[in-house]
């Protein structure tokens, strides 16, 4: 069931076919930016186990599929790592590319690539700027598949979405990609407050609702409210809206493996720590090595 048929997203603008762009009024990604601050606000955690992990598997040429405003690309591209970066959504990536023309004298950010391209079609997409191009890995962070809402009710399109992801992979390459633990928010009807991915200085309260469809949850609606802070750096409460698909840890598994034909290694992190470590993580990593 598609979300605005019952909750009603944010926005509704479609700047690549068949993506919904919840940031397409520019309000979510201006408010997000500064939420999340810059690349230094990624947390030591995040950078030690994504740069670690690619490193570890001689990793060079990194695609990253959901770059938004370019903080995790930006932190990539610090690390050595060349970096190509792709949206949906051109309101995040006017963020990132503003970045890179700050940042244009120095000639690692000179060779990042941005570019708008849709999970949909994106060996075509990649192939339309940079033909022949495959990836040592590609990364899909921060909850951003589940944006991709189940208009079907067969999961048709997110199989799809993988299998292109697994087909711009150099064989060995890595998928890396998570997903919040929506299997503790449909039980709890709450979010797991602790955030892995960045030092956040702003108060922030995160409304959670589930909406169960003949008794399958169907959607998650985040309603984000950052209230104003005292030096003025936001000057009055913001609230945003933004809807995901609920992706329960065994079926999104099941998924990753088919998309790689049952053929790939597949590893699971909590919270970037061995699975077993965390008994409630805010989100879960999997890791993907092509065959």
């Amino acid at each position: 069931m598609a979300s605005d048929k019952v909750f009603h997203s944010r926005s509704q603008g479609i700047p690549s076919e068949g993506v919904k762009d919840q940031y397409a009024d520019g309000k979510a990604a201006r408010i997000w930016k500064k939420y999340i601050g810059d690349s230094n606000k990624r947390t030591q955690n995040y950078r030690t186990f994504l740069s670690g992990i690619l490193r570890k598997h001689g990793c060079v040429k990194v695609l990253d599929v959901a770059c938004g405003t370019g903080i995790d690309s930006m932190m990539l591209v610090d690390e050595g790592f060349e970096v190509v970066s792709v949206d949906a959504s051109d309101k995040m990536l006017k963020h990132a590319l503003k970045a890179r023309w700050e940042k244009r004298r120095d000639r690692k950010y000179d060779e990042w690539i941005i570019e708008e391209a849709s999970w949909e079609s994106l060996p075509q997409d990649i192939e339309s700027f940079l033909p022949g191009a495959k990836f040592d890995a590609l990364i899909c962070l921060g909850n951003s598949f589940a944006h991709l809402l189940d208009e079907y009710d067969d999961q048709r399109t997110q199989k799809m979405c993988l299998e292109n992801f697994a087909k711009v992979l150099k064989p060995g390459g890595l998928l890396i990609i998570d997903h919040r633990n929506y299997d503790a928010m449909i039980d709890k009807g709450s979010t797991p407050g602790h955030s892995i991915y960045y030092n956040s200085s702003y108060p922030v309260d995160i409304k959670t609702s589930v909406l169960v469809v003949r008794g399958k949850p169907e959607l998650v609606a985040l309603d984000y409210c950052i209230c104003p802070t005292e030096d003025g750096d936001i000057a009055e409460k913001s609230e945003f809206r933004l809807c995901y698909y609920p992706h329960k840890l065994d079926k999104f598994t099941e998924m990753l493996d088919d998309a790689f034909s049952n053929k790939a290694q597949h590893s699971i992190y909590a919270d970037f720590k061995p699975l077993n470590q965390v008994p409630e993580p805010a989100y879960y990593i999997h890791v993907m090595q092509k065959e």
